[in-house]
């Protein structure tokens, strides 16, 4: 195929698409789809806010609908997952984990010096958690209790918990499964038996698979865009080497300077971008952790979306709030809700609902955002929306009637 020019909305079309996005899905989801979508998308971030669904949780649901999340502690009990450091810690599809294997083995090529540097200084310590864990069988950071003085915290691990984070990184010890969220650790030699090392790629196969993948998984993608995806370190393979191998194809889109690259695999949704006949028709909530916006350059080049997370920002110098949830609407980023699921309360919270500059808000946008919105309440266990505010304000009104419950509508 030959190089191509197309627009940025057929490339934000293209991207949807490789991220199973495009449209919305017709049947219920199943335990293999969660499975095919951590697949699809390469890598699965972890993070543990749960003012909504913890970020996996809702990453899934963007993509499924409704389905049971107890799926993606089963598929990694069962040894179909992993966890390990992608871009962030992530869960990553079991047969992904030779690609891994020199991260953990290699120190400098993953970052992780101040983890070596500890099970080196440790090393009684770290031998002794790695012994309970040989004896004791799989073991949770909570299992050992706390002797320094210290009340915790994320900068204040006691001394066991950081030994057993060093041990993750350095694959000695992987994550059996999760209890309560909380990792549970058994030896890597139980939780995946029957490897061995020779069995890992050589470097420069891995280097060469985590750009191939990354391209794939973006649907189409800049140079600079690759490496955040896996998060890879220097000495980065050019993306241009393998397009003139014939294993990428080179896309134009209109307004760029550099080129794009597209996986062979997606040759025939490039072909339809061409023809426009790849219509964006999904509209949902995305996490803050969503493949789609997670790089904040790449979610401003592709969609004009401005999007930082606030939560470590102190409240006072918060723009739009917490833990904000961009809104993807039929190939648009044209927002971002500040919300809040109080369970117990069966109340899905919007404390603010923020359009994007140049939106245009009429009644079928109105009419799909509440629909999304009201989806995702109801996979929280929350049949009642509550909206606090809106900018503009005068779009409040009109969303709060959409969002009524026949109860409500009467009242």
């Amino acid at each position: 195929m030959s190089e191509l020019t197309i627009s940025l909305n057929a490339a934000r079309a293209l991207h949807l698409a490789a991220q199973g996005m495009l449209q919305p899905r017709r049947a219920r989801a199943t335990k293999a789809d969660v499975l095919a979508a951590i697949r699809r998308m390469g890598v699965l971030q972890i993070d543990t806010i749960s003012v909504v669904a913890r970020s996996p949780y809702l990453v899934l649901w963007s993509r499924l609908g409704d389905y049971d999340p107890t799926w993606l502690e089963q598929l990694l009990a069962e040894g179909r997952l992993f966890e390990y450091w992608a871009h962030e810690a992530c869960f990553i599809p079991a047969e992904d984990y030779g690609l891994y294997r020199h991260r953990m083995l290699d120190p400098d090529s993953m970052g992780w010096k101040s983890g070596a540097s500890w099970m080196k200084g440790h090393a009684e310590q770290v031998e002794r958690v790695l012994e309970h864990i040989r004896t004791n069988g799989p073991t949770r950071a909570a299992d050992f209790e706390r002797t320094d003085g210290k009340s915790g915290g994320w900068w204040e691990w006691k001394p066991e918990k950081r030994s057993l984070e060093a041990l993750f990184t350095a694959g000695k010890v992987m994550v059996a499964r999760r209890q309560n969220f909380h990792r549970v650790y058994d030896l890597a030699e139980r939780v995946l038996p029957g490897w061995d090392d020779s069995q890992a790629p050589a470097l420069e196969e891995v280097r060469r698979a985590f750009v191939l993948r990354a391209v794939k998984a973006l649907g189409l993608a800049k140079a600079n865009w690759i490496p955040d995806y896996h998060r890879t370190r220097p000495p980065h393979l050019a993306p241009q080497a393998l397009a003139d191998e014939g294993l990428l194809l080179r896309a134009r889109v209109e307004g760029w300077k550099e080129p794009g690259f597209v996986h062979p695999e997606h040759a025939a949704l490039l072909a339809q971008t061409v023809e426009g006949r790849l219509n964006p028709t999904v509209s949902t909530l995305l996490s803050p952790f969503d493949p789609i916006v997670w790089d904040r350059r790449r979610a401003l080049e592709l969609f004009g979306f401005d999007y930082r997370l606030e939560c470590y920002t102190p409240a006072e110098k918060r723009q739009y709030g917490y833990f904000t949830l961009p809104v993807l609407r039929r190939g648009q980023l044209i927002g971002r809700i500040d919300a809040k699921a109080h369970r117990a309360a069966g109340v899905f919270e919007l404390k603010s609902l923020v359009f994007e500059l140049g939106v245009r808000v009429g009644e079928r946008l109105l009419r799909d955002l509440a629909a999304a919105v009201t989806r995702c309440a109801r996979w929280h266990g929350c049949p009642t929306v509550a909206l606090t505010r809106t900018d503009p304000e005068g779009v409040a009104t009109a969303l709060r009637a959409l969002f009524a419950t026949p109860e409500q509508a009467a009242a």
